[in-house]
């Protein structure tokens, strides 16, 4: 059923790459007031795609930019407190809060009275940052203001000061170091095949050919073709073969804009796949189209549009030869147009963006140009094409309760991001069960449509078909049962990437991350999976993560990976935004990664810089896989990765790995 429809192309992906992100640099200024009055400007130039957070989060919101300054000495005192620009404010869809942030640049401003004679005031901001597709994990940058007149200064910290000894510190904190762990095998090079969308194209143009709009006019063209008279047989099989290859054209240039959009910028087409308002109108088109195919209205191009393209066909040549392929294309539209709508929308949603719409659309054209050239080379193959009739538009029917199945499934979309909880697992199988049990009893004869011919005996392809959709709406009840381990609705298979996840419920929401044996703690974590010998998963996470949340709520839930997290590996989350206070003893100074040194004062400190050290990657989601003891990497890490697929081969390779160790 999942190939039938043409969304299961999957969401376009980032995947995670082994560097150390710094998206905000910070630089200082004095601006003198008066002779005992300063204004200690804090500048962030902040890279294209990330956005700083405001001082003012609302709580459980993310991490707020914080300042502090060192008085110790009582040199100075402030006056009021620190100044922010004004910033952009936007509803975010996972913290269900208005959030202030800033891009590309800003200013902070802490007015201060100069009491005693002071040449430097120095302080500390820590502040979060994130993209579209992470986040990274609070960090502190040290700040120093001369009063004294030198201004933009770049705040470093720490430079020139005797390094630690992070081995015996690593030890005491993790129970290893970097140099202990091994990268087993080299990146994942998961990409969905260009054939897979080909093939779907190809289905797409198949069923296309079953509709009363393109399949009479097969007969009609090849007859036209190799009809007897000025032309010789040879040249009207030419020109057959042309027309084919010309309608593939049609379609193939259809999808040269989009490569013109994915050169402006490689993520616009994700951009706009996980846009909600685009989704809800994805919904709306998609129910346009489905009462279309039921008959009670005709999508038509401009009529215009098809004189001009008729008038072409009497240029003669080749050119006469394409325009009759182009008006084949514009007079069709009314059966394919809604048939592209769903290609186009599923290869939107696809990893490879344009490219995959070019392979759907060259799918579409092979398999709509095909006959027409067959047909020619062998006119008697006509005689054993079934006669033109009601069926045709049986197809059409059919087609468009796929389309409106399909279009719940946008809804849903829209309804996950925004989190409106409207369309839960509940409501949403509810609709689909009464979408494929009208069309089991369509088939049936029991429901009509305007244009449907009287139905006087039911033939063996109704019979047979309307016994199987039916079985697939008692399929899709059976996604009522409740699984007594997850204390969830039992996911579908069939609809894996097609319905919201089970813990999206109102009857049995999920209160944890599906019920999964989490540790939050590393030695615990790898003792652990030594006890049961089975490899780790290590995520790298954060409360204030927005795709962290994603992953959890949208992608762990599905049957697959629901399986591996829960009984082939032993899940370690660890947050790199978690403020509670780490033991006296662990209290130590390390070495950053890119110079200086940095106190950790709590568990976000400590598993941020264990994953700067060991992993040289600073953004979450994270995921890394290792063997049982953690000596050993079993396969590349990856960051936000939606696609079911992909992840799927990224367990699946991890867990491969740990059975050739052992």
């Amino acid at each position: 059923m999942k190939r039938f429809l043409f969304l299961l192309a999957l969401v376009t992906i980032t995947s995670g790459h082994t560097q150390i992100l710094e998206p905000v640099k910070w630089k200082t200024s004095v601006e003198k007031i008066s002779d005992t009055e300063y204004n200690l400007v804090s500048t962030a130039s902040i890279e294209s795609g990330w956005h700083l957070y405001s001082q003012d989060v609302p709580e459980d919101g993310p991490i707020p930019t914080t300042f502090s300054f060192d008085d110790a000495d009582g040199s100075f005192k402030f006056i009021g407190n620190t100044s922010e620009e004004e910033g952009h404010i936007i509803d975010d869809p996972v913290f269900q809060m208005k959030i202030k942030f800033f891009e590309k640049s800003t200013e902070f401003k802490q007015k201060v009275e100069l009491i005693g004679n002071k040449s430097t005031i120095k302080g500390i901001v820590e502040f979060m940052v994130c993209d579209d597709t992470r986040c990274l994990p609070p960090t502190e940058v040290d700040l120093v203001f001369n009063i004294d007149g030198i201004s933009n200064t770049d705040s470093l910290s720490a430079v020139g000061e005797e390094l630690i000894d992070n081995e015996s510190v690593n030890n005491m904190l993790y129970g290893m170091n970097p140099s202990d762990v091994t990268l087993r095998s080299g990146k994942i090079e998961v990409k969905k095949s260009l054939w897979t969308i080909f093939g779907l194209g190809f289905l797409g143009g198949l069923l296309a050919l079953l509709t009363p709009c393109v399949f009479p006019m097969i007969p009609l063209t090849v007859s036209f073709f190799t009809k007897k008279g000025s032309q010789s047989k040879g040249s009207g099989v030419g020109k057959a073969l042309l027309y084919g290859f010309f309608i593939l054209l049609v379609y193939l240039i259809l999808s040269i804009p989009f490569h013109l959009l994915d050169s402006v910028n490689p993520d616009i087409l994700n951009e706009i796949s996980t846009n909600v308002w685009l989704n809800v109108i994805f919904f709306l088109v998609f129910l346009f189209f489905a009462f279309s195919f039921f008959g009670y209205y005709e999508l038509t191009l401009p009529a215009s549009w098809t004189n001009k393209t008729t008038k072409g066909e009497n240029a003669g040549g080749i050119i006469g030869v394409f325009f009759m392929a182009l008006t084949l294309a514009i007079v069709s539209f009314s059966c394919t147009g809604p048939i592209l709508g769903s290609l186009l929308a599923g290869s939107l949603t696809a990893d490879g963006g344009a490219w995959q719409l070019t392979a759907g659309m060259a799918g579409f054209g092979v398999s709509l140009g095909l006959p027409f050239a067959l047909f020619a080379m062998f006119p008697n193959m006509m005689n054993a094409l079934p006669k033109s009739g009601g069926w045709l538009n049986t197809t059409k029917v059919i087609l468009g309760f796929l389309e409106l199945a399909l279009a719940f499934k946008f809804l849903s979309n829209a309804d996950l991001v925004k989190h409106w909880g409207v369309l839960k697992i509940e409501p949403f199988l509810i609709l689909w069960i009464i979408i494929f049990a009208a069309l089991a009893l369509y088939l049936f004869g029991k429901i009509k449509f305007p244009h449907d011919s009287p139905i006087k005996k039911l033939s063996f392809a109704r019979i047979s078909g309307g016994i199987l959709v039916a079985a697939f709406a008692i399929y899709l009840a059976s996604g009522f049962r409740v699984n007594k381990e997850t204390n969830t609705f039992t996911p579908l298979t069939l609809l894996s990437g097609l319905a919201p996840p089970v813990g999206y419920s109102w009857f049995y929401p999920s209160t944890s991350t599906n019920n999964l044996n989490t540790f939050k703690d590393l030695k615990a974590g790898i003792n652990y999976a030594k006890q049961v010998n089975k490899p780790i998963m290590i995520d790298f996470t954060g409360y204030a993560c927005v795709n962290c949340r994603k992953m959890e709520e949208h992608i762990w839930p599905l049957e697959k990976i629901d399986n591996y997290l829960r009984n082939e590996y032993v899940l370690i989350s660890l947050y790199v935004d978690d403020k509670e206070d780490l033991p006296s003893y662990e209290k130590v100074e390390v070495n950053r990664v890119n110079g200086g040194k940095r106190l950790l004062k709590n568990y976000g400190h400590k598993w941020a810089n264990f994953q700067t050290q060991f992993f040289k990657s600073n953004s979450q989601p994270y995921y890394v896989l290792l063997n049982s003891d953690g000596t050993q990497v079993l396969n590349e890490p990856v960051g936000y990765t939606p696609d079911e697929a992909e992840y799927v081969k990224f367990l699946e390779q991890g867990l491969k790995a740990f059975q050739n160790i052992k």
